[in-house]
């Protein structure tokens, strides 16, 4: 009787490979799902940033056209008084003077306005990363590495030099 009850039917139970094979397959289908989930994850950060991508280009542009727009406000009123004076066929060279000069108070604001500094004066020390030193003379009225003549005005943007000036420096 022993070796009766020892026996087993064979359908009672399944071989390993079988169990092994039930197994993996379970197993499988469970990274399956995981892979899944993970792909529907990379596609919704995938999106969201391209969406930011897209928000960021948006706001990039709109900042750029406000400043653009601002920069064009502050100089129409010059742009107007410069036509207004040219259609002035009758006008004495010290009355074109005053305009002239009315006009360069009006630019002077504007850049003011849109924080926009002068820099390199005569009689400034010579700063190399503010102008460009195009001649050298020596004059002992002057202190040395001293501006002595603007030949252009140079100009900066907060930290940021716009244009350097172009300068003769002194001894």
């Amino acid at each position: 009787m022993k070796d009766k009850e020892e026996k087993k039917p064979p359908e009672a139970e399944a071989p390993p490979e079988i169990e092994e094979m039930s197994r993996l397959e379970e197993e499988l289908k469970k990274l399956r799902q995981e892979l899944d989930e993970h792909k529907q994850q990379y596609l919704r950060v995938l999106a969201e940033y391209d969406n930011f991508r897209k928000r960021t280009a948006n706001e990039k542009s709109a900042i750029y056209n406000n400043a653009v727009s601002d920069t064009v406000q502050a100089i129409l009123p010059i742009a107007d008084n410069i036509g207004l004076a040219l259609s002035q066929e009758k006008a004495s060279a010290e009355d074109m003077r005053k305009g002239i000069e009315m006009i360069q108070t009006q630019i002077d604001a504007a850049f003011e306005k849109l924080g926009i500094a002068t820099v390199g004066e005569t009689g400034e020390t010579f700063d190399p990363n503010l102008c460009n030193a195009i001649a050298h003379i020596e004059d002992e009225s002057l202190e040395e590495n001293v501006i002595s003549q603007v030949y252009q005005k140079g100009y900066m943007l907060g930290d940021r030099v716009v244009r350097h000036a172009v300068v003769q420096v002194a001894n």
